[in-house]
């Protein structure tokens, strides 16, 4: 009987400085964890981004401040930062969208599989990411 005891898993409390950093999130954990930071992430800035569709496109003089807002900046924010905010959103935009995506056909198909949650995880990392840099470069004005 003392043999069955010592072949068993010993569990035991986890030191948050010794075992987090140590521990590889799989890559459907990263996507669910940045479903939940690009949600919260667009909810937070509600604000600007309603300020930033009011701007677009109430007027023809609100749209170009809405332009030199990019440009210029607002106030004492500098242009560059606007837009690095703006990339973010799009990446929370992208990110959640195709996660969420992701979620609904898993939940409609019933493909809950290991690999098949691993797999649609690096997709949608990979996807999201790529699409944000390709928006990112045609908002810095790289094309």
């Amino acid at each position: 009987m003392s043999e069955l005891r010592n072949n068993k898993p010993e569990f035991r409390n986890i030191n948050a400085f010794v075992d987090l950093p140590t521990y590889r999130l799989p890559p459907a954990g990263w996507v669910s964890i940045l479903h939940r930071v690009s949600g919260a992430f667009m909810f937070l800035l509600l604000p600007f981004i309603i300020w930033l569709f009011d701007t677009s496109v109430s007027s023809e003089i609100s749209f170009y401040r809405f332009v030199s807002a990019f440009n210029i900046g607002i106030g004492f924010i500098p242009g560059f930062i606007i837009k690095l905010i703006s990339l973010g959103l799009i990446w929370a935009f992208l990110h959640h969208l195709i996660a969420g995506l992701r979620h609904l056909y898993m939940d409609a198909t019933h493909s809950v599989t290991k690999e098949f949650g691993r797999s649609s995880a690096v997709f949608v990392l990979f996807l999201s990411i790529g699409l944000t840099l390709v928006l990112g470069a045609k908002l810095f004005g790289l094309y």
